[in-house]
């Protein structure tokens, strides 16, 4: 393992909030979008909200998915300045492509690309960490069907208990519940998105021997990486609001409800098993699964299908950008 000197770790962990700001960015849609196309916030005022939230998420979580993304999905022993840095370069440059786009893409699986590309390319199909990646690539189905399971779930018990009520009443009470369940999905947000860049930095201190013999997150990063997160999402990422909320299906304060009550309860469970998942994947499915409830053309699939395809190449794209990134970086070390 090449040891890094102390201004390449600088260096790292600035690139690393970088990443960690342009999640939130990026992510920002998934946290607010259900809210602004109910017209439950206005915009403005739903950055700070879900901000706020996933600022405080460390007080709610623990710390494993960053220990999954230190320890679990590239080997330890290959971890060096290059390799870290290739795999931010990576995800960072496939985030840029899918925001430009408009493209509710993942950062999360960007970062496992990106991660798999560097060390790939250092050390072949042996870098990669086994079990944590192959979780992790389960996931990719896991999180976005569970999230549509949930989503429609709960529409149609929602639809049941309801069934006699006025609209207008329903309307109402469900506006005041989309700030429960927008809470709450941001608390999961934060707490799944900013742990994946606590463990890139927590994997360059270990790795350059900042941080004693046991691989662990200290409360700074801890703390960095919410932050920056949650001025990622104040920023926010408009381009891609308006695919999640609006053109994959037309949702009211009830859809919008259902669809953030699901993501979050799949967000909980996956963070409190250390599985590092997908936030865009998790509320896009919840969101088709609401709007499958009425009737199967209230979603527009030739849309989801295009978001599928983004999904299907982040991880061999940012792979590619990575290991290229890599390759420079070793070239002109």
């Amino acid at each position: 393992m090449e040891p890094a000197s102390f201004g390449a770790v600088v260096l790292l962990i600035a690139i690393a909030l970088a990443f960690d700001f342009l999640n939130g960015f990026h992510d920002a849609a998934n946290s607010i979008a259900t809210i602004v196309s109910t017209r439950v916030l206005r915009p403005h005022y739903a950055v700070v909200w879900a901000s706020f939230f996933n600022f405080i998420a460390f007080l709610v979580y623990g710390l494993n998915v960053a220990n999954t993304i230190g320890t679990g999905v590239i080997v330890p022993a290959i971890v060096d300045h290059h390799v870290i840095l290739g795999a931010l370069v990576g995800a960072i440059g496939w985030n840029i492509i899918t925001w430009y786009y408009g493209i509710p893409s993942s950062s999360s699986h960007a970062l496992v690309g990106g991660l798999a590309g560097a060390a790939g390319a250092k050390g072949g199909l042996a870098a990669l960490g086994g079990k944590g990646f192959l979780i992790i690539t389960i996931a990719i189905v896991g999180s976005p069907l569970l999230g549509f399971v949930l989503g429609m779930l709960l529409m149609v018990i929602v639809a049941h208990t309801f069934a006699g009520t006025a609209p207008h009443r329903v309307d109402r009470w469900f506006r005041r519940l989309q700030f429960v369940s927008a809470s709450l999905y941001s608390l999961g947000h934060g707490g799944n998105d900013a742990q994946k860049t606590m463990g890139i930095i927590a994997m360059v201190l270990f790795s350059a021997g900042m941080s004693g013999p046991a691989f662990h997150v200290p409360f700074w990063v801890v703390l960095a990486c919410q932050a920056a997160i949650a001025l990622g999402t104040l920023f926010g990422g408009w381009r891609i609001v308006k695919t999640m909320g609006m053109r994959i299906t037309k949702l009211k304060p009830v859809g919008g409800f259902c669809a953030e009550t699901g993501g979050a309860i799949t967000l909980f469970l996956a963070t409190g098993l250390g599985i590092p998942v997908s936030t865009t994947h998790t509320i896009t499915g919840a969101i088709i699964g609401v709007g499958a409830t009425r009737k199967v053309s209230a979603v527009r699939w030739g849309l989801a299908q295009r978001i599928v395809w983004a999904w299907l190449l982040t991880i061999p794209c940012s792979a590619f950008l990575a290991a290229t990134a890599w390759w420079i970086s070793r070239w002109f070390a």
